[in-house]
Order: C-alpha cells, then sequence, then structure tokens
C-alpha cells in the first residue's frame, strides 16, 4: 500500500506536449483545455541509457457509465527511434471528456491488460483525471508561494509581511498567521516549512474540474471530489486530493500492475513543453511493476479567468516604473502559463488606442508591466504605443515591447483618471478581463485642505491634511520644507468590500483620490510659511504647493460680564493672541497686552463708548477676534453687578520717624497704618469685605499676599451706609518681608467681586544715622546706618546720571557716598521696593580734623616707632 501522506518530490520521467488547435501551437504549460479535434503532440524525452522499455500509451475516456472504444487507446513504444526522434500527434476525438497518459514498463500483454483495466472501471480512471488536475491546480499555488517568498531581502520583517499578504491574496492562499508572532529572524524559516499553508477554496479551479463530469454517473464523482480531503479547502503541502487518489488507485491492479499518481508542473515561466513529473512513491520494477498516471487538460470549453481589481476604487499610474495593477480572483493567472500575451488596452479620445503588455506576478500582488528580471525605465507622461498582439503561436507568444513614442492625447486632462481594459488569452480562446482606472499624466493643481478644526495649520504640533489635485495616483514622494523632510502620506482609497459581487459592480472612480498626510511641524515653533515639495513620476522637477502656518489659537475658557460694568473678562489660554472683543457690535479692547501664560485678560470699552445696559442672567453671544485673523465663538449669561467702591481720602498714622522723605503720596512705610475712607455706590452690606491684596511680579505670579478688612473684624467701620473707614497695618498683617503695590476690592459676600484699584506701595526704609567726610577734599564720605541693602542707589542729585550703586546682598552699616560740603548731607535715595521715584534724604554731616605733622610724628614713637637715623 501506498504511503498515505508521501510528499511528490520524486523527479519522474521526461515527457514533452505541445497542442495544435486552427494554426496555432502552444506548449502544454500555455493549454488550460483540450478540444476535440486538437493535436497531441507527445515526445518522451528519455536518457539515451533507459534500460527499462517503457510503453506510452494515451488514452481518452468520455465518462463513468461509457467505457471509451478501443481506438481512443494510442500505443506508443517509447524505445523506437522515430518515437525519441520526432515524437507522435495524437487527435482529441469527438465526445471525448478527459485525456490520461499511462507510462508502465513493457511486458508481455501490457496494452490490452491496461486498456481493460480502464475498460471496465472508466469511473475509477475519471476520478483519477480529476484529482490529477486538481491536485496539480493546488500545488502550483503552494510551490509559486514558496518560491516567490525566496525574493524578500533576509531579515526584511516588514518586506516579508507585505509580500506574504501579496501572495496569498493573488495565490488564494493563507499563509500560517503564527509565523509573524515569532522572532523576525524566524518568521520566514516558519513561513517557508512545508505543511504551513492553508488552500482556500479557489472558484476558478473548481469550476474547471467540476467540468471534467457529466452524464449520469457524475453523482459519484462529485460526491468524492467534495470529501473533506478531495476538495473542502483544508490542505496540506502535501495536498489532500492526492492522498485520497492514492488510495483511490492502490486498489487498482493486477497481477502484473500497480497505478501510481503523478502529477505535471510545466515551468510557467519559460512555457516550455515539459510536464515535470512528480511522484509521490518510487516506481517499482517487480511484479506488481508500477503504472504511472499522468494526468491531461480536460476536454472542455475554455472556462475565461474571472479576474477583478481588488478594489474599484483603486487609480493606477502607467508612470510608475515599478507599476503592478492589483488583480485577484483567479489564482491559476499567478501560478500557470494559462494566461498569457496579457495587455493592457487604453482607450483614448479621438478613437486611438494601445495597448501595453503585462506580466502576471504574484509577488508584486498584481500584474505588472515589466517582467521581473528586466529593469523597466520610468515611462513618460506621453505613453509609448504598443503594437496590437498577434495570434499566439509557439515562439511568437509574447506581446511587443514598446517602440515609439506616441502623440499627445487631445482633450486629456493632466492626471485626470481614464480607464484600461485587460485582455490576454486564456490557451487557445482570447478573452477581456476587468476595467481599471489609470492615470497617465503627472497632476496639477496642488492644494492643501485640512480635515479637522481649526482650518488653518497650527504650528508646534501635528496636523493632518488632504492633498487635492486633479491627479494623485503619480506621486513618487512628498517632502516638507525647509528641511526635506520626507513625509508618509496615503490615499485615502475606498476600502475593499468582502463581497466580490459588490467589488465587481463597483463604479471606477472619476476623479482624484485625495491624499492623506500628518505634517509633523511640532519643531516648527513659529508660525511661519511651508512648502510641499510633491515628486511624481513622469516629472523631473516637484510641484510645490504652500501654505502659512499659524500658532495655536487662543482658548476661551470662559466670558465674564457683570451688569454695569464697562470691562469683560476673559480666561482661557494663549489670550496674548486676542485682539478684541465684540458683544453686539461693541467692541471690548484689552487693558493690557497678556503674556503668553496669562489666563485672564481684562477687556474694557473704548471712552468714547457708553456703558452697556446689560440685564442680569441675560444670554449674550461674543466673537473673539485674534491678531492672525481667525475668530472663536463663545457665550455667556451676565453676571449680577458688581460692588463698587472709591477711594474719598487717606492718611497715615503710627508711623516710626524717618529722615527719609517719601515723595510718592502712593508710598506707605512698612511699619506705619493706613487709615483710608471708602465711598460704596450702594449702601455698603455689613457682611461685604474689602480685599487687599500685591500685584505680584510676573516672574514670581505665586507670590501673593492678601488678606480682607470687615466689619465683624473690626477693621471697617461704618460712618454711614455709604461710607466706611478702613484701617490696614501691613507689618501686623504680613510680616517684614512686605513690599510693592498692593490694590483693593469690595468683595460681596457671595464671592462677587469688584474691580481692582491701587491703594499704595509699600516700602522699607533703612535708618540712616549720618555722614563722615575726611579732611582730606580728595577723599569720599562715608554714610553710616543699618539696612542699608534696602537702598538701591543714591545720588547727590535726583536726576543723576551716575548715581552710587548699592550692591545686592550687602550687608556692612557704611557705605562710601560722594563727598559734599555744608553741615547737612542731602541725597536722593531710590529704594529697592520703589526704584522709580527719587526719596529725599537730609543728614548730619560730620567734618574730621586735619593733625599737624609734629604730633604724627610723636604718636608714632609714643607707639613704638624707631628713632630716626642722623
Amino acid at each position: 500500500m501506498l504511503r498515505a501522506q508521501a510528499r511528490f518530490d520524486l523527479p519522474g520521467p521526461t515527457i514533452d506536449v505541445r497542442v495544435t488547435r486552427g494554426g496555432s501551437e502552444l506548449p502544454i504549460a500555455s493549454v488550460p483545455n483540450l478540444q476535440a479535434g486538437d493535436k497531441i503532440w507527445l515526445h518522451p524525452a528519455l536518457p539515451p541509457s533507459q534500460s527499462v522499455h517503457y510503453l506510452l500509451i494515451a488514452s481518452f475516456l468520455r465518462g463513468t457509465t461509457n467505457p471509451p472504444p478501443d481506438d481512443w487507446f494510442i500505443r506508443i513504444e517509447t524505445w523506437n527511434k522515430k518515437v525519441r526522434d520526432e515524437g507522435v500527434f495524437v487527435t482529441v476525438p469527438a465526445e471525448a471528456q478527459q485525456a490520461i497518459l499511462f507510462l508502465a514498463p513493457e511486458t508481455g500483454g501490457d496494452f490490452g491488460t491496461l486498456r481493460s483495466a480502464v475498460k471496465g472501471r472508466p469511473g475509477i480512471f475519471v476520478r483519477a483525471s480529476q484529482d490529477l488536475i486538481e491536485a496539480g491546480f493546488e500545488q502550483a499555488r503552494i510551490e509559486k508561494y514558496l518560491a516567490s517568498i525566496k525574493q524578500v531581502p533576509p531579515g526584511d520583517a516588514v518586506a516579508l509581511a507585505e509580500h506574504s499578504n501579496l501572495l496569498a491574496r493573488t495565490l488564494n492562499l493563507r499563509p500560517n498567521p503564527d509565523c509573524f508572532k515569532r522572532d523576525p529572524t524566524q518568521q520566514y524559516t516558519c513561513l517557508t516549512q512545508t505543511g504551513t499553508q492553508t488552500l482556500l477554496d479557489d472558484g476558478h479551479a473548481q469550476s474547471i474540474v467540476a467540468a471534467l463530469s457529466n452524464g449520469p454517473g457524475s453523482d459519484f464523482i462529485n460526491a468524492a471530489s467534495y470529501t473533506r480531503l478531495a476538495a473542502g479547502g483544508n490542505y496540506s503541502a502535501y495536498v489532500g486530493a492526492l492522498v485520497d487518489l492514492a488510495r483511490l488507485m492502490n486498489g487498482i491492479h493486477t497481477a502484473k500492475y500497480q497505478y501510481i499518481p503523478a502529477i505535471a508542473f510545466p515551468d510557467a515561466v519559460s512555457s516550455s513543453d515539459s510536464l515535470n513529473l512528480r511522484l509521490n512513491t518510487p516506481p517499482s520494477f517487480n511484479n506488481p511493476k508500477s503504472v504511472i498516471v499522468i494526468g491531461l487538460p480536460p476536454v472542455q470549453p475554455a472556462v475565461p479567468p474571472p479576474l477583478r481589481p481588488v478594489d474599484a476604487a483603486h487609480i493606477a499610474c502607467l508612470l510608475d516604473p515599478h507599476l503592478a495593477l492589483p488583480i485577484e480572483g483567479a489564482p491559476l493567472v499567478f501560478s500557470t502559463a494559462y494566461a498569457h500575451d496579457l495587455v493592457l488596452h487604453l482607450d483614448q479620445p479621438g478613437g486611438a488606442s494601445r495597448n501595453l503588455p503585462l506580466m502576471p506576478d504574484a509577488y508584486q500582488g498584481g500584474l505588472t508591466l515589466a517582467a521581473p528580471t528586466q529593469e523597466r525605465r520610468e515611462l513618460p507622461p506621453v505613453i509609448a504605443a504598443v503594437q496590437p498582439v498577434p495570434a499566439p503561436s509557439l515562439g511568437t507568444a509574447k506581446a511587443e515591447s514598446t517602440k515609439s513614442a506616441a502623440p499627445a492625447v487631445a482633450g486629456m486632462t493632466p492626471g485626470a483618471p481614464t480607464t484600461g481594459t485587460i485582455r490576454g488569452f486564456w490557451g487557445f480562446e482570447p478573452f477581456t478581463g476587468p476595467v481599471v482606472a489609470l492615470q497617465q499624466v503627472p497632476g496639477n493643481g496642488w492644494k492643501i485642505a485640512k480635515t479637522s478644526q481649526p482650518a488653518v495649520l497650527i504650528a508646534g504640533q501635528p496636523n493632518h491634511v488632504q492633498l487635492l489635485a486633479t491627479g494623485t495616483a503619480c506621486i513618487r514622494s512628498i517632502s516638507l520644507e525647509p528641511g526635506d523632510t520626507r513625509l508618509d502620506w496615503k490615499l485615502d482609497v475606498q476600502k475593499p468590500s468582502t463581497d466580490s459581487t459588490a467589488r465587481t459592480a463597483a463604479p471606477l472612480p472619476t476623479t482624484a483620490q485625495p491624499v492623506d498626510l500628518t505634517l509633523n511641524l511640532e519643531n516648527a515653533a513659529t508660525p511661519g510659511s511651508i512648502r510641499l515639495a510633491i515628486q511624481q513620476f513622469g516629472r523631473d522637477t516637484p510641484d510645490q504647493v504652500g501654505s502659512e502656518t499659524f500658532a495655536e489659537p487662543a482658548r476661551i475658557d470662559s466670558l465674564q460680564i457683570h451688569a454695569g460694568d464697562d470691562t469683560v473678562l476673559l480666561t482661557g489660554t494663549s489670550l496674548d493672541q486676542v485682539k478684541s472683543l465684540v458683544v453686539r457690535d461693541v467692541a471690548y479692547t484689552p487693558q493690557r497686552v497678556a503674556a503668553p501664560s496669562d489666563k485672564a485678560l481684562t477687556l474694557a470699552l473704548a471712552r468714547d463708548v457708553r456703558s452697556q445696559n446689560y440685564r442680569p442672567s441675560e444670554r449674550l453671544s461674543a466673537e473673539v477676534h485674534l491678531l492672525d485673523g481667525r475668530s472663536l465663538a463663545t457665550t455667556t449669561s451676565v453676571l449680577p453687578p458688581r460692588p463698587v467702591v472709591t477711594l474719598l481720602s487717606r492718611r497715615i498714622a503710627n508711623g516710626e520717624p524717618s529722615n527719609i522723605q517719601l515723595a510718592s503720596i502712593n508710598d506707605l512705610a512698612l511699619g506705619s497704618q493706613l487709615i483710608f475712607f471708602l465711598k460704596s455706590r450702594a449702601p455698603f452690606p455689613r457682611s461685604e469685605q474689602i480685599e487687599i491684596a500685591n500685584d505680584p511680579p510676573a516672574e514670581a505670579p505665586d507670590q501673593v499676599l492678601r488678606t480682607t478688612l470687615s466689619i465683624a473684624a473690626g477693621s471697617l467701620v461704618l460712618q454711614d451706609p455709604h461710607t466706611v473707614l478702613a484701617t490696614f497695618d501691613p507689618l501686623k498683617t504680613f510680616g517684614p518681608s512686605t513690599f510693592g503695590p498692593f490694590r483693593f476690592r469690595a468683595l460681596a459676600a457671595d464671592g462677587t467681586a469688584g474691580e481692582w484699584q491701587p491703594l499704595a506701595t509699600i516700602v522699607r526704609l533703612p535708618v540712616l544715622t549720618g555722614v563722615t567726610c575726611p579732611a582730606d577734599p580728595a577723599a569720599s564720605c562715608t554714610l553710616s546706618g543699618t539696612s542699608l541693602y534696602l537702598i538701591q542707589s543714591l545720588a547727590v542729585e535726583s536726576d543723576s546720571t551716575t548715581p552710587t550703586l548699592v550692591p545686592e546682598g550687602f550687608v556692612e552699616s557704611t557705605l562710601a557716598v560722594p563727598r559734599q560740603t555744608g553741615m547737612v548731607a542731602t541725597f536722593y535715595l531710590r529704594l529697592r521696593d520703589d526704584p522709580d521715584t527719587a526719596q529725599q534724604v537730609a543728614l548730619p554731616l560730620q567734618l574730621e580734623q586735619a593733625v599737624p605733622l609734629p604730633a604724627r610724628i610723636h604718636a608714632g614713637r609714643a607707639v613704638g616707632a624707631p628713632p630716626a637715623r642722623p
């Protein structure tokens, strides 16, 4: 008994076969079907040293229940010199349905024994013919996959996955998905191991095989062919149909013969005559001797390949030298040489037509415009004409190559999609395949379309955009300038449907597909201009398309409008971009330019615009205009009126005496109390407070000092319902590190706050005790005191341009100052807490007395000075 899972890897004898029909001749590799009247040339190419005489028997069958006549068996003696040199012609008889070759060792009665076996059980051999053809189809698909996947560069996991998917799609295979979960170095080995590929149902091959069996006895054959192993699609690299075939033929034997199957692998690349037989068990020359059974193409009408585009919406660029039209639906087109002389027929305006030669390339996932072993140059925008393909004949079945340039096609919009039809021959019969969308010239009219909000390009972040043009299929690369950064892009192609009927019926595109790409502008933090360089096939220089980039727009979190106010408050981010805010055609402008880090911005009405009488809870719509011309919309509800108080008068009390005269009425020496009166627009509620806080510097916004004055705490005293007396002691409230501008506002019980108003600038004063000047008029004087570090500079004139600067971190109690004369020294100080104001100070000046020279000498001796030399 034969091994159930023997691999068909044993080389068999060589037999050359050619078929002639209607004056045309093709090698067996290009013949998918036979017809009555075909002349088959058989040439057993056995080696001259062949020691066993093989008898070649060509047999034709006509169904499972109608044994063939005796004259449908042709005896061919392979050892005959004439047969060796010239071969033998046999003609396919009328009513024949199958053709089988038998190769048997010569014995007495061999021809008669074999003929009797076939005529006695024709259904067995009909089934054998069907299984041999189907097994050959499926094994060819697997071997095409294994041979093609070897083209992937070693170690390139991305290319391995890409081309494995293309091969699986065109050959209708399912590679082992677990292979791609392994380490990239192990993926190739996993994908090329035998036994790891699963075949999907191939409707084209099944339609060819199904036509083999007809008539009253076909039920048995059909039932057998759809078993799990025979044709259900569950195949390993050993091909289940052959396992079933081996078991079937194991039961056909006599005392002389045991039948073994052989599958043929004609060379699909060179379309040679040889069948290239493979066996799954070694032949035996002892009784029972092995008879090799070989299936020839079925005798039936041609079944053209059901090719279809992978995606009807895809547009192919004919200028791409590596173009592959993505076509699927007929694996036999890519795994056999049945389809030949394929062309892409172009219908042009004005009745002109062109034919471009095509070649099936499963590795590239479709039909290419050049053979894989040839280097095709980039086509010019005007595609060269190709002569019509002649009828096929042996040695001339190749399409002619491009010879001359055709004139430009009048009326063609640059880059607009056109169509082409795939045509060719399926064996001897011409067929017309699908229509595909094409682009023949580079596209024009490039422009950038933003697909997400905001509708402009934002510097400092990724931006998703679309490129539009008259044609986009011929893009070779897209670069971002300046910098020449290559961008990743893809065409916005409609997803292919899983329904083959829907894909076939889908309309072809009539407009160019948008280009989706992401512009990473994170390094372009500054707004400005950018350019995209679009390099297309068929064009020497790239097309340029430019655009402006903007800063990230301001974000408006809230808009606050109080009834009766002339100002509004915006909160959000990037408020430095705000130019104005418009409410009911009334414009508010910023009171100051916001810093990028500011999260709040106050805007006010122009001086000549009256206050708006908004009602509390009234709903308002506003439009925020940005400096770059963009605008943002926002809405708000009018808030209740804010408490309003004004400063009536003020007095400084309980301050320690100082010889420094504060020049500004707004300055308040730390250690003093500020007593001031406030006037309230409405009666001042007893629950209302006065909030006092400093105005922290922009570089230290977190250094906020805040306190509240209230009637309950005793720091506020009502004079009458509208007038209130306030007392503020900064040293007691905040401590000795209190300085800088302070402001105040009214604060209602519900938290509604009035507008900030300036209150005072708190300054810390040094203690200055006096100035001492030496008798030498050229020497400087010395200023004495404490906390001199509070002085920034001092000068003898208020507008001096060369003041004496006090260094930071000064800890001394004396300071060299410019010399003055008289009894009083007057200086102008600029304090660190208020450097913009010159404060005057008058100090007593003490002049040191000069000492006579003899007294100085005597004093020197008195302390031990040596006597002078004589």
